[in-house]
């Protein structure tokens, strides 16, 4: 374990073997760590927050803050990383409330770029990624392998589904369905199966080509509509 002697680690913290803390960082009580954890300069880590292993909290990152809710009263809740999350500069993340389950969840081997907000009770699956500038409201639930890019806002109690991938500078307001492409600042609109991302992560051709047939059956006539009526708009 290597804490710097600027760091403020409180005494009811628990710190794992192997565990960094940079110069000036903040770690309160009830707070853990997991082994080989690398928390940096000015991190900031409140109460209730537990840190997985192998994470990297980079500089100025806010972890386990109350929640951004007027109904929260104080409550306990959590804010919980799984193994090998890195966490990058400026990224927050709030507690969860009484009304949401009391937890926020991050899971294993998540990528949070800088400036992004989690947001209280939002649950994030394992290998996703959030681009810069990311903002989630609150009860937001994001699964396993999506990417959402950068300077997108997510309403709350939105879910995206797995493997999906969100353009950036998009406004999503609704349910994004599993392993589909969608982007749009005003009108979220559904382009079809995120292919490229699906061949890199290994789903096998068939799987896509299918994937695309249903996506065809499912969405067809709203895809043309919305095509027809851009069109109108350009006339």
């Amino acid at each position: 374990m290597s804490i710097h002697p600027t760091a403020v680690v409180h005494p009811k913290a628990e710190l794992a073997p192997g565990v960094t803390v940079g110069p000036y960082a903040v770690i309160n009580e009830d707070v853990v760590i997991g082994a080989g954890a690398e928390i940096m300069a000015h991190a900031y880590i409140d109460r209730f927050t537990r840190v997985g292993e192998g994470c990297r909290i980079f500089h100025s990152a806010a972890l386990g803050g109350e929640p951004q809710d007027l109904k929260f009263k104080g409550e306990k809740s959590e804010v919980i990383l799984g193994d090998r999350v890195v966490i990058r500069e400026f990224v927050t993340v709030n507690r969860g409330t009484a009304e949401g389950g009391g937890r926020t969840v991050i899971g294993d081997d998540c990528l949070l770029m800088a400036y992004v907000h989690v947001a209280h009770d939002c649950h994030v699956g394992d290998k996703v990624v959030l681009a810069n500038n990311l903002a989630m409201a609150g009860h937001v639930t994001i699964e396993e392998g999506a990417y959402v890019g950068g300077m997108v806002a997510v309403h709350q109690f939105v879910r995206i589904g797995a493997h999906a991938y969100i353009g950036g500078f998009s406004r999503v307001a609704r349910d994004v369905p599993p392993y589909l492409l969608g982007e749009g600042a005003v009108d979220f609109h559904l382009h079809g199966p995120n292919s490229i991302g699906l061949k890199r992560k290994g789903f096998p051709p068939e799987t896509i080509r299918a994937l695309k047939e249903s996506f065809k059956m499912i969405f067809r006539n709203r895809s043309e509509e919305h095509t027809s009526e851009l069109q109108s708009r350009q006339v």
